[in-house]
């Protein structure tokens, strides 16, 4: 038998133009090299979907090469393998009947496989007088052989595919981490910015990027995402270098401020040797802070100092355990605000009226009397309104704060 004849099937079943061509292709192609029946099966579970095969036809496909005796395919070999019906459910794991010829329909279609139909339908083969096989009728696997290489070149290039959008999957978890907390962390720490434009972006790209089934779209997901944090730190920068800029003046002004013959180090020391409320030597007046009048020489910005001299429970909120700077300070501020349970939008206002350094220390203040508050943020908003009044002496704040820690047994730093 040649495994190139052109055969049509029985009974009413038609043949297509199709599957003639594919039947004349597979008996000009078929080559001598023998291949691995299972490396092509492999092949064509990984091509699969290339090829429009469901895994249960790829199930009755593995039956049917269960059926060849031999490991590799070769053209001087019987490719006709001839099992029942019945066989074949037994070893594609039982499938049913219909399901069974509903599959091997499909491979037939896909040009998997060929028919070779008996004059009756039935599938056997004949042997002659010495044994050897004269005819056989059932589904052929030349096409198998012949298509080998193709199959071949197809697997690895879905494969290769595969890799590819495993790869850009990766990329754009990695850039939705990136974003998702330079969002969360800009939105709680940096006001004067509308990121709403940005969060709304954010998440219809997180919804392209989940329907993605190709390379290109997520290659395309990918940039768009690797833009969006390009230009969260770009605006990071540009808020960085105006609020350095706002710095530079404030430093200026309080050089200038400290020009007076009483400056801000003498008033602190006058501060310390202060008497109040009848307590000799004492420097922290029992006053509430609710009621205490602004002080007419206070400065803009207390010394650093002297807030965690006076407040010292922030100190273990800042960055590395240690307050050494302003932006330290402000930096353990965000931290206690957001466990005082102080809304942003709060903590941004008072920043707005009061300025950041003040605004920090005000948190500082609640944090050492969290005790006695019942609502932080409702109580910051009402210094905020004091501080727009000119009716809010920080200093005087810290000073309550810290006989608040006297009266209780503590003592302030050294």
């Amino acid at each position: 038998m040649e495994a190139g004849d052109v055969t049509t099937p029985f009974g009413r079943r038609a043949v297509t133009l199709a599957q003639v061509k594919g039947q004349i292709a597979v008996g000009s192609t078929l080559t001598r090299q023998p291949v691995d029946k299972w490396k092509v099966l492999r092949d064509l579970c990984d091509a699969r979907a290339e090829l429009g095969l469901r895994d249960r036809a790829i199930a009755v496909l593995t039956a049917l090469l269960s059926f060849h005796p031999a490991i590799e395919l070769s053209a001087d070999q019987n490719l006709i393998v001839f099992p029942s019906n019945a066989q074949l459910s037994a070893r594609a794991n039982g499938i049913a009947g219909t399901t069974l010829r509903e599959n091997l329909n499909l491979l037939v279609k896909a040009g998997i496989i060929h028919r070779r139909d008996s004059p009756n339908g039935k599938r056997y083969a004949r042997k002659g007088d010495d044994g050897r096989l004269e005819a056989a009728y059932g589904f052929s696997l030349a096409p198998l052989l012949a298509r080998a290489t193709e199959f071949a070149v197809l697997a690895q290039a879905v494969v290769a595919q595969r890799r590819q959008m495993r790869i850009l999957r990766e990329r754009i978890t990695l850039l939705r981490r990136d974003v998702r907390k330079l969002i969360s962390a800009v939105s709680e720490e940096v006001s004067g910015i509308d990121w709403s434009d940005i969060e709304a972006d954010f998440r219809a790209l997180i919804a392209t990027a989940s329907r993605a089934r190709c390379a290109k779209v997520l290659s395309e997901a990918e940039q768009a995402f690797a833009r969006m944090k390009q230009d969260i730190l770009n605006r990071l920068e540009n808020y960085w270098k105006t609020e350095k800029t706002d710095t530079n003046g404030n430093e200026s002004r309080f050089h200038i401020q400290n020009q007076k013959p009483e400056s801000i180090h003498d008033f602190e020391r006058a501060l310390e040797g202060k008497p109040g409320n009848g307590e000799t030597g004492s420097a922290l007046p029992d006053m509430p802070v609710a009621e205490t009048p602004a002080v007419a020489n206070e400065p803009n910005v207390p010394p650093l100092g002297m807030v965690t001299r006076y407040c010292p429970d922030i100190v273990a909120y800042g960055p590395r355990g240690q307050v050494s700077n302003w932006r330290e300070l402000m930096a353990a501020a965000v931290v206690v605000r957001s466990m005082l349970g102080v809304s942003p939008s709060a903590y941004q206002e008072a920043c707005e009226v009061m300025g950041p350094e003040r605004a920090a220390t005000v948190i500082a203040c609640i944090l050492e009397r969290a005790g006695q508050i019942n609502s932080a943020g409702g109580y910051l908003r009402t210094l905020t309104r004091k501080a727009v009044r000119g009716e809010f002496s920080l200093v005087s704040m810290m000073m309550a704060a810290a006989q608040e820690r006297k009266n209780v047994g503590g003592c302030l730093q050294t």
